[in-house]
């Protein structure tokens, strides 16, 4: 049997139309369950770094920013990272529950629902996480920034998303933010914009590709954004000193691969 805390479990939820769960939110509070509450994604992320819930209950259409969005930001807080978030929202079609499971989200309801059903779905949850984690003893502040939870969640978002990176107003709502804010923290965190920051990481992720996977130059162009091969072996010279197939033949070899930077350093 897995034991289970002696406290309460606590619940946050996330909505901004609580009083639909009216019944749900009564019928925790008389299984004993402890519950927060917030009605705007913002202030839901401030109480979960705040207050360490066991579970939290997230909705996807709010105002300000999406559930999808906070999810990324939750994902990026090192204490939040294993907290299990069960979205309960009326985001109904396969595109938004691939979309939430794909986030890390360990479960997805549809509205309108049972209570008994959330209910039972969130005491699964509860103990799965129990077996696991530890009741955190407290997290640098260096470690919830928020600047670094943007920056992460927007560099996981992009690297996601390489063969067809979002423009940078999506970008920066999907990581919960505005596009002048995201450019500011990439500037500060990264020293460099974040178009700049794509093509690195298009070139670093067709690096790997190049050594460790059989796909051909075209393929591999494609795969991290680059609309020919052509385009790619120029960005790939003018950043590494070399072409593509020279470092895959390099790579494959054993062989030290020197770039330009390195061989003038």
């Amino acid at each position: 049997m897995v034991e289970t805390p002696q406290r309460p479990p606590h619940i946050l939820v996330i909505d901004d139309r609580p009083e639909e769960l009216r019944s749900l939110l009564d019928l925790l509070r008389a299984q004993g369950m402890q519950l927060s509450l917030a009605e705007d994604p913002r202030t839901g992320l401030q109480r979960a770094m705040a207050l360490y819930p066991d579970l939290i209950l997230l909705d996807v259409h709010m105002p300000q920013m999406n559930g999808f969005a906070l999810c990324r930001l939750l994902r990026e807080a090192p204490a939040l990272a294993q907290t299990p978030i069960i979205f309960l929202t009326s985001a109904a079609s396969i595109d938004d529950r691939l979309e939430g499971l794909s986030l890390g989200s360990v479960d997805y309801v549809i509205k309108p629902c049972a209570a008994e059903e959330v209910l039972a779905r969130i005491r699964i949850h509860l103990q799965l996480i129990w077996r696991e984690k530890a009741t955190p003893t407290g997290i640098p502040d260096a470690l919830q920034n928020p600047d670094q939870m943007i920056l992460h969640a927007a560099m996981r978002l992009i690297g996601r998303k390489l063969d067809q990176v979002p423009p940078l107003a999506e970008i920066a709502k999907q990581a919960g933010t505005h596009e002048k804010k995201l450019s500011t923290i990439f500037r500060q965190h990264l020293g460099m914009t974040v178009f700049a920051w794509i093509r690195e990481e298009r070139l670093r992720k067709s690096q790997e590709l190049l050594a460790d996977s059989n796909m051909d130059i075209q393929g591999i162009a494609e795969l991290v954004g680059f609309n020919s091969a052509a385009n790619f072996t120029t960005a790939f010279r003018q950043r590494l000193g070399m072409t593509p197939s020279k470092y895959r033949s390099h790579a494959r070899s054993g062989d030290e691969v020197v770039t330009e930077d390195q061989s003038d350093s």
